[in-house]
């Protein structure tokens, strides 16, 4: 008996020791710099390193996991790799595995951050950002639909949907609209729960209207709270980042343009690993590499801690059907948001007949034939590069 618990805890030390942390920052590292394409893509990358070649899980423990990171804010992908990490060495673990996951990512995102700031005004890289932002709203749009597909399972959550997309237009701030569509599905099911015929109608949509607020200096600290602010509250994945992202920095702080914000996404869809890097590039545009690490830590620090919060009580959140109304609510809401941002920046992106073009050629490809979007976004960059050397050729 004795000799058997001493084996036991020899092979729980070679589980969580040394070993262990340095196969999770192999592998992180490896699909933080060659993921490309997208949550889904990165979580199936996932499960066939963590489940089918290495066995460090059961398929069933995977979407366990999968599940709870659908239950708390923030990146999903990102969240998953935390969760592995967790489960595999403990509290090391939580970290090596998040940070090697984010880290290729960010350092990718930050030379392009380089790039932009000193040759941004070169016509090159304007030709080549000219081709991918048709492909990115494109891209944002079937991240919307795929949504749609499942967000939407009632008539009465399209309904929340269309109130929570007339609430965005109006300016009503992101986080209250995400708030207050998940009180009022929990308070619609609770009350539907409580007597059948009772209908809950007229209540609204939102907990309050985002104040227009005057132009804010920037500085890194403020940048950091912003980012982390996001972190901690953005529902519904990557894409709905964009909406969050237009809200505080375009039109409350007025720290970056349209045109800006779209370049930043386009940077983040280029580069392999988790969206929420476009931070990152924010960052270095607006604060150097003090900005980029701020922005890139306020942005992701909300995943880990959330991460490490609930393991114990998803469980519980799962069971409960409230808290899954709850989720409900939030899902149509960050839907709106998703579809509402998709248009406001498509006017900046889809500007004459060749982006019109590039943008329907994307659509195509990526509904019709489901190709991956880091192809799309290749062949939009060529295609802008393209289009620059016959326009200065015919003139």
């Amino acid at each position: 008996m004795i000799e058997q618990l001493a084996s036991d805890s020899q092979r729980n030390q070679h589980l969580h020791g040394p070993r262990s942390l340095t196969e999770l920052a192999l592998l992180f590292l490896r699909l933080g710099a060659t993921a490309m394409g997208g949550p889904a893509v990165h979580i199936a990358m996932m499960e066939e390193e963590v489940v089918t070649r290495r066995r460090w899980m059961s398929r069933e423990a995977f979407l366990d996991f999968l599940g709870a990171t659908n239950l708390i804010p923030g990146p999903n992908s990102t969240e998953m790799a935390i969760h592995i990490g967790r489960v595999r060495a403990r509290w090391p673990g939580l970290l090596v595995a998040g940070i090697s996951f984010i880290l290729p990512a960010a350092l990718m995102v930050s030379a392009l951050g380089w790039i932009y700031v000193r040759y941004g005004a070169l016509p090159q890289l304007a030709a080549l950002l000219y081709g991918v932002k048709p492909v990115v709203i494109v891209i944002i749009v079937q991240g919307a639909y795929r949504l749609g597909r499942s967000a939407v399972k009632s008539a009465w959550l399209a309904v929340l949907g269309v109130m929570a997309l007339a609430a965005t237009a109006l300016g009503v701030d992101p986080l209250a609209t995400l708030f207050g569509a998940g009180v009022l599905a929990g308070i619609v099911y609770l009350r539907q729960k409580l007597a059948a015929n009772a209908v809950a109608a007229g209540l609204p949509i939102v907990a309050g209207t985002a104040l227009a607020a005057p132009s804010v200096p920037f500085s890194v600290g403020f940048l950091f709270l912003v980012m982390l602010k996001i972190g901690a509250t953005l529902f519904g994945g990557g894409y709905v980042l964009v909406a969050f992202l237009r809200s505080d920095l375009v039109s409350r702080l007025h720290w970056l343009t349209e045109r800006q914000l779209l370049d930043a996404v386009a940077a983040g869809q280029v580069t392999p690993g988790p969206l929420f890097t476009t931070a990152t590039f924010i960052g270095y545009v607006l604060g150097g590499t003090w900005g980029a690490i701020a922005a890139t830590i306020g942005i992701f620090l909300p995943a880990f801690v959330l991460v490490a919060i609930s393991g114990p009580v998803v469980p519980l959140l799962r069971r409960s059907t409230t808290a899954g109304a709850v989720l409900d609510g939030i899902n149509v809401a960050a839907l709106a948001l998703m579809v509402a941002v998709s248009a406001q920046l498509g006017r900046t992106a889809i500007v004459d007949w060749p982006t019109l073009a590039i943008a329907v050629a994307a659509g195509t490809l990526l509904f019709r034939y489901r190709l991956n979007s880091a192809w799309l976004v290749l062949g939009g960059g060529v295609t802008g590069l393209l289009t620059l050397w016959v326009r200065a050729f015919a003139h």
